[in-house]
């Protein structure tokens, strides 16, 4: 294969040193001390900034705890769950909170209000095989909230008004079939709405609940349009981000009586625009950002300018993330971060410039020496610029042992910043490479839909691309090189290990083998996007000639490498007896594979003593077959 390697070094200097076995004085961290989850998170400030709740865990449950910022000594646990985590919640006003125990697993439904100061609580919607949407914004109007339920048709969520008074629920808007999701206005009325069969995407408007809603703009779903939310003191102007003849996502203000775009307010020429700046409570643009600058953000507000300068001063190495505020713009909580630090969440008065440390994510790993993500790039075979980024070992930076780690998706990203799994590898003496292939999302319309209809073509030819890139650099030992991921990752470690020859081995976890049951697999609330899937995957049905060449199992009398294979039992998108049927294709080809299942667990290993597990083969396996 003739391959090209013109390369273009973003944040790479002169490469130097080998990649040497691992000595014993590098210090090797416990994989514990890697995934240890912070005990307390999802801060979240009152309207009048004077408490802020947060979840903790008691009783091995996560429950509500609430920091009384003014009287200290009246800070406690508001809810006592012993069985069910409190999964979500937010502020209604200053005196109550809303909260959900919903199981994830069973999709059993109990949304409940509790006064911060009486500690009373009151059920306001119990129902099973029921999920739930927020309809923003998150607070009480007329002592009501407006949510979306599919309570009729597991396919389909129908608008209610949830009276925190006790009173029924109200059905106030019967889904038409092809809703996938409403815009609320502080007043409580709901004024758009987003319509799609997955191919063709329309907004809806509405002046009042007494007009029908009527269609103000049509898109195919290769343009995207978000709806972030009303401007201030408007009934008709939107914030929203929008590729709509432009390659990248910018923001833009759009008349939605009118359907058109005012004007374009923020862009960045190298990637999309975030999903995040926009206060529903305060509607207000705060800022934009967007993750090809490392998040760097472009504050709008004053209040958060003065805020975000201020912070950056006291946290000179590391990115700030704002996660919540008061009305009055005074109290923040927000997050600061590296690719060398895990993070740690603060609150911040801006009036007295008083520091509060909350929580920290992990604070067994955030004094220790660990390693730098840089970014990289080169062409691909077809002279596509493919973004990505490589994490060197203590032990070097050439001729080193390589695990190609696959995001999933496709029409997700990698992105700069603490990542505990890349540093596990890295601290065992492996070089990570992340490739952004083509299908990845935030560089633009153009990169995304490069990669439809290639999940077993283009985009596989990109990640060996960029395998074949670290060779020619002389970073890879091209005989100690793995390929690992899950979900599509997943699917990319098994494709590899059939048409493949650049590996040593492949760790795959809830890899798609069988692409026709993936298909099947699709839950009922997720059906609408089935044509979306056609454009994207392929049909299943009118290319059966393409999923079979593309689908693993069907060729697993190729494999030749060692694979590790992880499943979980309750994966909704992970077929369990394609699992069982490739592992024992592979067995019977005498093809070395371990086979690891866990009934309990779903695309991710959640229990603490199966994730550790989880890492502990990939640390047996990898040191097997990449010495």
């Amino acid at each position: 294969m003739d391959f090209r390697f013109l390369v273009l070094i973003v944040s790479v200097f002169m490469l130097a040193g080998s990649c040497k076995p691992q000595s014993k004085r590098d210090k090797v961290i416990p994989i514990e001390d890697f995934f240890v989850k912070p005990d307390k998170n999802n801060f979240r400030l009152s309207p009048d900034g004077s408490k802020i709740a947060y979840l903790g865990v008691h009783d091995h449950c996560k429950n509500i705890f609430v920091l009384d910022l003014i009287q200290p000594d009246s800070s406690k646990q508001l809810t006592y769950q012993s069985s069910l985590n409190v999964q979500g919640f937010f502020w209604a006003d200053d005196q109550q909170i809303i909260f959900s125990n919903t199981q994830s697993m069973t999709d059993s439904l109990r949304l409940f209000r509790i006064n911060v100061h009486t500690e009373e609580r009151h059920p306001l919607v119990e129902t099973d095989d029921v999920k739930l949407r927020w309809i923003g914004p998150l607070r009480s109007n007329n002592g009501s909230l407006v949510v979306g339920m599919n309570k009729r048709d597991s396919s389909l969520f129908d608008l209610y008004r949830v009276y925190l008074d006790g009173r029924p629920n109200q059905l106030i808007y019967t889904n038409p079939g092809n809703v996938v999701n409403w815009i609320g206005s502080p007043d409580g009325v709901v004024r758009l709405a987003l319509t799609s069969d997955s191919v063709q995407e329309s907004i809806l408007y509405r002046a009042s609940e007494t007009e029908p809603f009527r269609e103000v703009m049509k898109n195919d779903f290769e343009t995207t349009f978000i709806p972030m939310g009303f401007k201030k003191g408007s009934k008709e102007l939107i914030y929203a981000l929008s590729n709509d003849k432009r390659d990248k996502l910018a923001m833009v203000e759009f008349d939605a009586a009118k359907g058109n775009e005012t004007q374009k307010l923020y862009e960045n020429k190298l990637g999309d625009l975030n999903i995040e700046g926009y206060s529903s409570n305060l509607q207000e643009l705060l800022y934009t950002s967007s993750f090809v600058d490392r998040n760097k953000k472009s504050i709008i507000n004053s209040s958060y300018k003065e805020a975000y300068d201020y912070l950056k001063t006291k946290f000179p190495e590391m990115e700030v993330d704002f996660f919540d505020s008061d009305t009055s713009l005074n109290g923040y909580i927000f997050r600061v971060y590296s690719d060398v630090h895990p993070g740690e969440i603060y609150y911040f008065n801006k009036s007295n410039k008083v520091l509060k440390l909350l929580s920290e994510d992990n604070p067994k790993l955030k004094d220790l020496s660990l390693n730098a993500m840089e970014e990289v790039s080169y062409l691909s075979r077809d002279n596509k610029t493919i973004h990505a980024f490589i994490t060197y070992p203590k032990s070097g930076r050439k001729n080193c042992p390589v695990v190609v780690l696959v995001h999933d998706g496709p029409n997700r990203r990698n992105e700069w910043g603490f990542d505990s799994e890349v540093q596990f590898l890295t601290n065992r003496g492996y070089a990570v490479f992340q490739v952004n292939y083509r299908g990845s999302m935030g560089y633009g319309k153009e990169f995304w839909t490069a990669g439809f209809k290639e999940w077993g073509g283009k985009i596989q030819s990109d990640i060996s691309d960029g395998v074949a890139w670290l060779i020619h650099q002389g970073i890879a030992d091209k005989d100690r090189i793995a390929i690992m991921g899950a979900g599509f990752g997943g699917y990319s470690a098994l494709y590899a290990s059939v048409f493949n020859n650049l590996y040593r081995c492949a760790i795959s976890s809830s890899g798609y083998s069988n692409l026709f049951t993936y298909f099947r697999e699709i839950p009922s609330h997720m059906k609408h996007y089935v044509q979306l899937y056609y454009r994207i995957i392929g049909n299943p049905e009118k290319e059966s000639e393409l999923f079979q060449a593309i689908s693993p199992i069907f060729h697993a009398d190729k494999v030749r490498i060692p694979i590790l294979y992880f499943q979980g039992g309750k994966d909704k998108y992970t077929s369990v007896t394609d699992a069982n049927q490739f592992v024992s294709k592979l067995k019977s080809n005498q093809v070395p594979v371990r086979y690891i299942f866990k009934k309990d667990e779903g695309k991710r290993f959640r229990n603490e003593e199966n994730v550790v597990e989880y890492y502990q083969e990939i640390e047996r396996f990898l040191a097997e077959n990449l010495k």
